[in-house]
């Protein structure tokens, strides 16, 4: 047996039934006979043993167990080049299947627009080949990517990514049992800190204030949407709910804020101006603010260059889940040309999970719902162990279903243990190499994408519908419908710190855009067209990975099948 890499070492201790920290990893590359020193490893494992530690190797490289041979090398050894399951031979430039010759990197599109609208400017900046073995796709929305294979060459296994920092999880801290006074509670939460973000923008009076003013008189209400309804002439009266009662707002139909209607959901925070009409029973709106990203945030950015995968909706269980493709994503990782991604953020529905869907088990490769955390978790062992991995559950998991969501028990956290990934709540606010990533597996864009029109939140451009949470400020604005909320002490689904990064996942669409400086991802799936989704007319993005440079907060679409 060669000198073999991370990669093949992690897999040949998977095959045995074992994980293995990053130290013992290296001490068995490092090894003059690994092969040797594996087989020392497994045969002194005992049964009851799932982790081999540097412990575990040192014990053997210094007994007679391993050949004299297998020593630790005090070099790192050369490594083979793995090789490539699906190698993709460049595609000639006048084929169908693709238009350009050179793989592109695309620039985020940017919706810095006034705060009343966010348009994406699509921009595609080529850049040159890093390597023979990339081509250029495009996927149905005719954006770029690069078809990323395996180049040939094993890195070192030198990866020391810093540790993630995440705020704004509920795992252990959930107190809700449903009764209407903590859902009470969690609204005016709600309130109290999206109502913050608009004090400075207008001189806000409580309900009760404004019904005893003067008819005529100018006034400035924040409050929640508490119901939206036209009038028999055309127009559109907001009934707006504050901590002291309700006032109706009235927006002309031929004002033009009265677009800004159509992006109004239940139960988020608004900001209106205006005057009371002669009778003091309703204002008569002028203008609507909405919590908003501030134009004047500035995002951060990593101080040296390291780069982070951002993937979602991987679906271990179904029929469909596409193991070819994830095999290449895990082989590529091993790469040099991968050697910068030392972060691999996962958005939710590790598994397909059981009952989620009418006839989903017609569809399940996998019945039993552990049995398809414990086929996840070898998957997951094929990426580097060296990696700082973090996740959060989505809707397929076996997790509740009520927003926010807490991350999985003890037992499935077990199960999932390989690399020893941080296992958080849904939604989860982490940073990386100073870099905050909102995470978010997305369940609340179904509710966004059927309520606003088309231009505003469509499934084919999923990032828009992310721009209306930005803008909101809250990951899931409105109650009822698809959208279950779990009440708790305070509202976690607030966008309270503007993130650098928007993360999520669940339409299994691949979109991408900066609005106002954040860079929202939506990173597809890694699950072909089901039976189902072909009924209800989704054409999934499948096999991508988005590649960011936390740098520079640019970013590389990689597909894998």
């Amino acid at each position: 047996m060669p000198s073999e890499t991370p990669s093949r070492i992690v897999q040949t201790l998977a095959r045995h039934g074992y994980n293995a920290d990053r130290e013992a990893v290296t001490l068995l590359a490092r090894a003059n006979n690994p092969a040797a020193a594996i087989d020392a490893v497994v045969s002194a494992a005992g049964d009851d043993i799932l982790r081999i530690t540097s412990s575990d190797v040192r014990a053997c490289l210094d007994s007679d167990t391993v050949a004299t041979g297998a020593a630790v090398s005090s070099a790192v050894t050369t490594t083979e080049p793995p090789s490539s399951a699906a190698a993709t031979e460049p595609t000639a430039p006048d084929s169908a299947a693709s238009t350009d010759s050179q793989p592109e990197t695309p620039q985020q599109p940017s919706a810095d627009t006034p705060t009343s609208t966010a348009t994406e400017l699509d921009q595609n900046q080529q850049t040159q080949s890093k390597s023979p073995y990339e081509i250029e796709g495009s996927n149905a929305t005719g954006r770029k990517e690069v078809v990323g294979e395996p180049t040939g060459t094993a890195r070192p296994p030198d990866r020391n990514p810093t540790p993630a920092e995440i705020t704004g999880d509920i795992t252990g801290r959930s107190t809700g049992t449903g009764e209407y006074s903590q859902f009470v509670t969690t609204f005016r939460d709600r309130y109290e800190q999206l109502s913050k973000l608009l004090k400075g923008r207008v001189n806000h009076r409580p309900a009760s204030a404004i019904a005893d003013m003067p008819g005529g008189s100018d006034a400035e209400m924040i409050g929640l949407v508490n119901d939206i309804r036209s009038t028999a002439s055309g127009h559109w009266l907001i009934e707006l709910e504050d901590t002291t009662g309700t006032f109706p707002a009235l927006v002309m139909k031929d004002r033009p804020i009265a677009e800004l209607v159509d992006e109004l959901l239940l139960d988020e925070c608004i900001a209106v101006q205006g005057t009371l009409a002669d009778d003091s029973g309703i204002l008569f709106t002028d203008s609507i603010h909405f919590p908003d990203v501030p134009r004047t945030a500035r995002p951060s950015t990593a101080d040296r260059h390291v780069q982070a995968a951002l993937i979602s909706d991987v679906h271990v269980g179904s029929q469909e889940f596409m193991a070819d493709a994830w095999n290449r994503f895990a082989d590529w990782l091993h790469t040099e040309e991968a050697e910068h991604v030392e972060y691999l953020l996962i958005a939710g529905d590790m598994v397909e999970g059981v009952g989620v869907y009418p006839d989903q088990d017609e569809e399940l490769d996998i019945i039993d719902i552990f049995d398809q955390y414990e086929a996840f978790s070898e998957h997951l062992k094929a990426v580097p162990g060296d990696m700082e991995i973090v996740m959060i559950p989505g809707n397929h998991d076996a997790v509740r279903l009520a927003e926010p969501q807490p991350g999985f028990d003890e037992e499935l956290r077990q199960i999932m243990s390989a690399h020893n990934p941080r296992i958080s709540g849904n939604p989860s606010l982490v940073t990386i190499e100073g870099v905050s990533v909102l995470m978010y597996h997305g369940v609340s864009l179904d509710e966004v994408i059927a309520e606003l029109p088309e231009e505003k939140a469509s499934y084919d451009d999923p990032h828009k519908a992310m721009y209306q949470l930005l803008k909101k400020r809250h990951v899931a604005p409105q109650y009822g419908g698809k959208m279950r909320l779990a009440p708790e002490t305070k509202d976690y689904l607030t966008i309270d710190t503007v993130p650098d990064i928007f993360h999520t996942g669940h339409v299994h669409k691949l979109g991408w855009g900066k609005y106002h400086d954040v860079l929202a991802v939506n990173s597809g799936c890694w699950q072909a067209q089901t039976a189902f989704q072909k009924k209800v007319n989704i054409d999934p993005d499948v096999a991508h990975a988005p590649i960011v440079d936390l740098d520079t907060l640019e970013m590389t679409v990689r597909k894998f099948a």
